[in-house]
């Protein structure tokens, strides 16, 4: 891999997360071209509910299981889980009452919980990540991971919170956060 990449005229990277790992590895520079977020179909809503939303493929790296752990210890705060994926039955066992698993839905569907919930909840250390502009978008603050390309999307203290470990506990300190700010 590594002699192959020597002949490489030219790298491009989604992220400068993923920029430094190409430097870091190859010694390369890279281009940063961000993927593209589909900001036409969706549409902000200033109206939000007493909610929080995550959305995401249930699988290890997404870390869904740390944000339901969470909530499931803020019992007075109600969390809406959207998505599946082989993840899907851990956290069903560890939801509590104040957390609603819809799995699969349909586009509108998850636009419209984005739109109303009073913030969007992102574990995940993602090259890039979608879901949370895709909040923004819709005018949901995002509390995120502050790892990964989520740094270069969530500006901390203007259009959500950056939590600094993949724990219930730092979850739960960044939601009592987000709701004094």
């Amino acid at each position: 891999d590594y002699r192959t990449a020597n002949g490489v005229d030219e790298f491009i990277a989604i992220s400068n997360y993923v920029a430094r790992r190409i430097r870091k590895v190859y010694g390369r520079e890279s281009n940063v071209i961000y993927p593209p977020v589909d900001v036409e179909t969706l549409s902000m809503s200033e109206a939000k509910d007493d909610y929080y939303v995550t959305a995401s493929r249930m699988v290890p790296y997404k870390r869904i299981d740390l944000i339901v752990a969470a909530f499931a210890q803020m019992p007075e705060r109600r969390l809406v889980v959207i998505g599946d994926g082989p993840e899907f039955g851990k956290v069903q066992k560890r939801a509590t009452p104040n957390i609603e698993l819809l799995g699969y839905q349909p586009d509108k569907v998850l636009e419209f919980h984005l739109q109303r919930a009073k913030a969007f909840v992102f574990a995940a250390e993602e090259d890039f990540g979608i879901a949370p502009l895709e909040a923004t978008v819709c005018g949901t603050p995002v509390i995120a991971f502050g790892k990964g390309g989520a740094r270069e999307t969530v500006v901390d203290g203007v259009t959500g919170i950056l939590f600094d470990k993949q724990s219930p506990e730092s979850i739960r300190e960044a939601v009592m956060r987000f709701e004094e700010i």
